[in-house]
């Protein structure tokens, strides 16, 4: 009886150690955590993308552009329709060979945006140094300083008027100091309509360069003033060799922007002088103006307006490319 029991012993003693180094099968693979790959852009994707640009850019600047060079070719004169009908290039050989007034207001825009442009720059500079200094009461100079920026052309015309009336503005008070004949109008006066039309788009524009110049200036690292003083910099070494060279593109693209702006000058002229007295104060926008609303050729005025595009275009790709804009000093 004690060998049978031994035995079934010895059975289990041989079968448990051969069940339990019976190889353990592998854990199953784990799922991939991988992101999906996605999926490869088709040829027309960047198109379809594109599409809304593509279509705004149409409707709002190929087709408008469009109609005027198409229009510039037509005698169009809503008073005259039945003289309406193709004309070919003859509006651009009217304008450049039979309209004295053509040349005449080319002449003053050009003159214009010349002295407007410098003197805006010039004192907007100025400004923008003097408010970016630290004194008290520089957040209330840097109020009045802004504010006329914020006047419309017609508004600015209301105040300068009543500042040019010649009985009650300062038109009066620079008679009683020997400077004026009492009673004279600076803007009906050719000797004087320029600088009076000058003096008032100044007090309008003056600001935008110094807002523009102002934020490039507070960019500017104070540690470089500080080494150059120690270095014994005068002040005038440090604003032409550090303020000058930082403020480069920030002037290059203020000066392009408000010489476009005031080459198509029309609401303060318009409302301040009309273009005259005798045209001398017409710029070429104005003059298109005139064609159109006055004398309602408008085949005239487009032809007017296409060449005043071709010239700030021109002007516009030869200023860049001059100032290097974007250029590393």
């Amino acid at each position: 009886m004690v060998a049978p029991a031994r035995s079934r012993a010895i059975d289990v003693a041989v079968v448990l150690p051969q069940r339990f180094l019976q190889p353990i099968a592998p854990p199953p693979p784990k799922e991939s955590c991988t992101l999906a790959q996605p999926r490869r852009a088709g040829p027309w994707t960047p198109y379809v993308l594109i599409a809304p640009s593509l279509i705004a850019m149409l409707g709002f600047l190929v087709y408008p552009m469009g109609s005027v060079i198409y229009y510039s070719l037509q005698h169009y004169n809503v008073a005259k329709p039945w003289d309406n009908g193709f004309a070919g290039l003859e509006n651009f050989r009217t304008l450049l060979f039979e309209d004295p007034l053509f040349w005449q207001s080319l002449g003053f825009s050009v003159r214009w945006v010349v002295v407007e442009v410098v003197l805006q720059l010039l004192l907007g500079l100025a400004l923008a140094l003097i408010v970016n200094e630290s004194f008290v009461g520089r957040a209330l100079s840097r109020a009045l300083v802004f504010s006329p920026w914020a006047v419309s052309g017609v508004l600015t015309t209301a105040i300068w008027v009543l500042l040019y009336n010649p009985f009650t503005g300062m038109s009066r008070y620079l008679a009683d100091m020997g400077l004026m004949e009492y009673g004279a109008a600076p803007l009906a006066n050719p000797d004087t309509v320029f600088w009076a039309a000058v003096l008032a788009e100044l007090w309008r524009g003056v600001p935008f360069f110094a807002i523009l110049l102002l934020a490039d200036l507070q960019s500017v690292s104070k540690d470089l003033y500080e080494a150059a003083a120690v270095d014994g910099a005068s002040r005038m070494r440090r604003f032409l060799h550090i303020t000058l060279p930082h403020l480069r593109d920030a002037i290059i693209l203020s000066t392009l922007l408000r010489s476009v702006w005031e080459f198509n000058n029309v609401d303060l002229l318009y409302t301040l002088t009309g273009g005259g007295p005798a045209h001398q104060t017409t710029t070429l926008p104005l003059y298109v103006a005139q064609q159109a609303a006055q004398s309602h050729n408008f085949g005239y005025a487009t032809a007017l307006t296409t060449v005043a595009f071709l010239i700030l275009t021109f002007f516009s790709i030869v200023y860049l490319r001059l100032s290097k804009f974007g250029a590393k000093s």
